[in-house]
C-alpha cells in the first residue's frame, strides 16, 4: 500500500521539484502564495481547496503551513494538502505532519505517516516507533516502511526486533523497512551494519521477494567475500535466487569478484554455466575478458559459445586467434557465433589483423578469412582473394567467388570470365559476375566479349545476362546480334534479355527499335510476343517520348496487341498519356471481360483531363463506358463523381 501511495507522491514531487527554487527563495510570502492562502481559509468549495494545494506545491513556503495543517485531517482534502507539505522546504512542514499522526486515524494517518516517509524527517522516529504497535495493520506497515526510508541506528534495532514480534500482517513492510535501512547503510559504507540487517531478513518469516532482497543486498554488503553465497543462488533449485544472484553477478563490483566468479563457473551445471558467462561478461572490469577468453576454450560447447559471443562486446584485437580457433570447429553453432563476432568485432586494427594473416593462411582458416573479408568490405583483400578463386579446396573457391562477387571491381570481371569459360557449372561465378559488372559499369563490355564469341552456348547465354547489367550501345549490340545465333537456345535467351532490357540508360534508346523490329518481324511466334511486350514496357518508361509519340506508337502496334497480357501493357501506357484517340483505344480495350477493369480504370484517370482535342461529349462517352462494364464500385464511383463535374 506504501509503495502504491508513495508512487502517487513522487509524481507529484515531479510534477512540482522544478519549482523549489522560486519557493525556496521566498523569505516572505508572494502576492501569490497570499491569495492561495485566503483560497484555503475561506469557504469555497473543496474542488477549489484541491487545486489550490497542488499550486501551493509550486509556490508555497512555511507561511502557507497553518492553512495546510488543518487540512490533514478533512478526509476530502488530506491528501491534496500532503502534497505541498511534502516538498516545502523547512521545519514547519515537518511538524506539521508529526502534529497530525495524534489528530487522524486509519487511511489519513496511513497518509500522513507516508509523507513524514518521503520527507525522511528523524524527529519522526520516536512517534514512528509509538506506531508500530498500532492495531491498525496498515498504519502499523506504513510506520516500519518510513522508519526504513528514515534509517539510522535507532530506527534499525526497532525494525530488526519487530521481524520476530510483528504480526504477519505487517512483517512484510517490517522487512522492507529493514531492507530500507541496510541501503542506506550501504551507501555510507556501513557495511557491517547492512549486514546485520540483510542477514536478518534473509532468516525471517517474510514472502520470498523480501528475502530475494535481502538476499542481494547481503551479498553486496560482504563484498568479494559474499561470491560464495553468491554462487549458492546461482545452484539453486530455485528459479527465484537463480535470478537474483544473476542480477547480482552484474552488480558486485571489482576486479577481485570477477576473477572469483570466473574460478567459480565449475560449480555450475553446464547449463547454467552460460549463465554466469553472460552475467560476468556484463561487469566493467580489466579481469571480464581474460575470464570471457578462457570460457572460449574451454568447457561445454554451450559456455565456449556463449563466450564467444560476447567477445563482440567485451573483446578486441587480442582475441582474434581465439575466434579464428572457434570458427573453423566442427560444431556448426560454435564456428558461425565465431563468425559472427570476427565480423562485427570493432577496430580497424582488427580489419588489419585479419588481412595481414590471409596471405598465409590455409584449409579452413583460409575460408573464414575470405568470408570476413567480404562481410567486412576490406577490399585490401581482393589481391589474396583473387588468387583463391582457382584453389583446390572447393570451400576456398566457393568463398572465393562470393568474396569477389561483394568487392570485385573492373578487374575481377576479367578474373571471373576466365574463370567461367573453365568450369561446367557456371552459377556461383556467374552470379559474382553479374554483381561485379554491375559495379564496373560499362567498361566491362570489352572484357565481357570473350563469352559473347565463345563456341560454348551456354556461355554465350551468361555473356548477355552480363552484358544486359552493364547497358549502354555496346552491350545492347552484342546482345541484339545473338538474335541471329547459330543456337536456337542462345536466340531465344537473346530475345527474352531483350524485351527485359533496362531503359534506364540514355544511350539504350535503340533498344525500344531492337523490340520494336521483334514485335513486327520475328521469326517466331514467341520472339514476336516477347518483342511487343518489351517494347510496350518499354514506351511505359521512356519519359522522352511525348504523350501524342506514345499514342501514335500504339496505334501502329493495335493490330498486334491481341492477348489479355498484352493489352494490360497498353493500358498501362494509355493510362499516363494525355492526346487525342487515348479514350477510344481504352474504350475498345474495356470490351475485352480480361481486361476490362484495368481499362475502365484507366478511362477514369484520362477522363479526368481536359487534354487538347479531346471533346467533353468524347470524355463522357468513355465515362458512360465505364458505367456499363465496370463491376467496381471504386471506379463507378469516381466515373460518376467526374460525369458531374464535365
Amino acid at each position: 500500500m506504501f509503495q502504491n501511495q508513495c508512487f502517487v507522491w513522487c509524481v507529484a514531487f515531479v510534477a512540482a521539484v522544478g519549482f523549489l527554487s522560486v519557493a525556496d527563495s521566498q523569505a516572505v510570502p508572494s502576492e501569490k502564495e497570499l491569495q492561495l492562502i485566503s483560497v484555503l481559509q475561506s469557504n469555497a468549495p473543496a474542488a477549489e481547496k484541491a487545486i489550490t494545494c497542488k499550486r501551493l506545491a509550486i509556490y508555497g513556503t512555511q507561511e502557507a503551513v497553518p492553512a495546510l495543517a488543518p487540512l490533514l485531517a478533512d478526509e476530502q482534502l488530506s491528501s491534496w494538502a500532503r502534497i505541498p507539505l511534502e516538498v516545502i522546504p523547512g521545519p514547519a512542514a515537518d511538524g506539521a505532519l508529526r502534529d497530525a499522526m495524534d489528530k487522524v486515524q486509519g487511511k489519513l494517518l496511513v497518509g500522513v505517516i507516508n509523507s513524514i516517509a518521503f520527507r525522511r524527517d528523524a524527529q519522526a522516529v520516536n512517534a514512528l516507533v509509538e506506531k508500530l504497535k498500532d492495531a491498525d495493520a496498515d498504519v502499523a506497515s506504513a510506520a516500519a516502511v518510513a522508519l526504513g526510508c528514515i534509517g539510522g541506528d535507532q530506527a534499525a534495532g526497532v525494525l530488526e526486533q519487530a521481524l520476530a514480534s510483528a504480526s504477519p500482517a505487517v512483517r512484510p513492510a517490517v522487512a522492507e523497512g529493514c531492507i530500507r535501512c541496510a541501503e542506506q547503510y550501504l551507501a555510507q559504507d556501513k557495511t557491517a551494519q547492512a549486514k546485520k540487517l540483510y542477514d536478518a531478513v534473509c532468516v525471517a518469516d517474510v514472502p520470498k521477494q523480501r528475502i530475494l532482497d535481502a538476499t542481494r543486498g547481503a551479498i553486496l554488503a560482504r563484498g568479494v567475500s559474499g561470491v560464495s553465497f553468491l554462487v549458492e543462488q546461482l545452484t539453486s533449485a530455485d528459479k527465484g535466487r537463480l535470478g537474483i544472484g544473476l542480477r547480482t553477478a552484474r552488480e558486485l563490483p571489482g576486479q577481485d569478484v570477477t576473477e572469483a566468479l570466473a574460478a567459480a563457473m565449475g560449480r555450475l551445471s553446464p547449463e547454467r554455466q552460460p549463465l554466469l558467462l553472460l552475467a560476468i561478461a556484463d561487469r566493467k572490469d580489466a579481469a571480464v575478458l581474460p575470464a570471457v577468453v578462457k570460457a572460449a576454450q574451454s568447457g561445454s560447447i554451450e559456455l565456449r559459445t556463449a563466450a564467444v559471443g560476447a567477445l563482440v562486446r567485451v573483446g578486441d584485437i587480442s582475441c582474434v586467434p581465439v575466434l579464428l580457433e572457434a570458427a573453423v570447429q566442427d560444431d556448426a553453432q560454435l564456428a558461425q557465433t565465431a563468425k559472427m563476432t570476427l565480423a562485427k568485432l570493432p577496430g580497424k586494427d582488427v580489419e588489419a589483423d585479419l588481412l595481414a594473416r590471409l596471405p598465409q593462411a590455409t584449409g579452413k582458416t583460409r575460408r573464414v578469412l575470405i568470408e570476413l573479408a567480404a562481410y567486412r568490405q576490406l577490399d585490401g583483400a581482393l589481391s589474396a582473394i583473387g588468387q583463391s578463386i582457382e584453389d583446390s579446396d572447393a570451400g576456398i573457391r566457393a568463398a572465393a567467388i562470393q568474396a569477389i562477387g561483394v568487392l570485385g571491381g573492373i578487374q575481377q570481371v576479367t578474373d571471373l570470365v576466365t574463370l567461367v569459360q573453365k568450369t561446367k557449372q557456371p552459377g556461383d561465378i556467374e552470379k559474382a559476375l553479374l554483381a561485379v559488372s554491375a559495379r564496373a559499369g560499362q567498361a566491362a563490355v570489352p572484357r565481357l566479349q570473350p563469352l559473347m564469341q565463345s563456341s560454348n552456348p551456354a556461355l554465350r547465354v551468361v555473356g548477355m545476362h552480363a552484358m544486359a547489367i552493364v547497358g549502354g550501345p555496346d552491350a545492347l549490340a552484342a546482345v541484339k546480334s545473338a538474335i541471329a545465333d547459330k543456337e536456337e537456345e542462345v536466340q531465344d535467351e537473346a530475345v527474352r534479355t531483350l524485351s527485359t532490357w533496362p531503359n534506364k540508360w540514355t544511350q539504350d534508346s535503340a533498344a525500344g527499335e531492337v523490340l520494336l523490329t521483334l514485335a513486327k518481324s520475328g521469326k517466331k511466334t514467341s520472339h514476336q510476343v516477347l518483342g511487343l511486350r518489351g517494347y510496350l514496357q518499354y514506351l511505359r518508361g521512356d519519359r522522352s517520348l511525348a504523350g501524342a509519340d506514345k499514342m501514335a506508337k500504339i496505334n501502329d502496334l493495335l493490330g498486334l496487341i491481341q492477348r489479355p497480357e498484352e493489352e494490360r501493357l497498353a493500358i498501362a501506357v494509355l493510362s499516363g498519356v494525355e492526346a487525342p484517340g487515348a479514350l477510344e483505344v481504352l474504350t475498345q480495350f474495356a470490351g475485352d471481360p480480361a481486361v476490362a477493369e484495368e481499362a475502365c480504370s484507366a478511362i477514369v484517370s484520362v477522363a479526368g483531363k481536359n487534354v487538347q482535342g479531346v471533346s467533353v461529349e468524347q470524355r463522357r462517352s468513355a465515362l458512360q463506358t465505364v458505367l456499363e462494364k465496370s463491376k467496381n464500385a471504386g471506379t463507378r464511383r469516381r466515373a460518376e463523381e467526374l460525369l458531374r463535374k464535365i
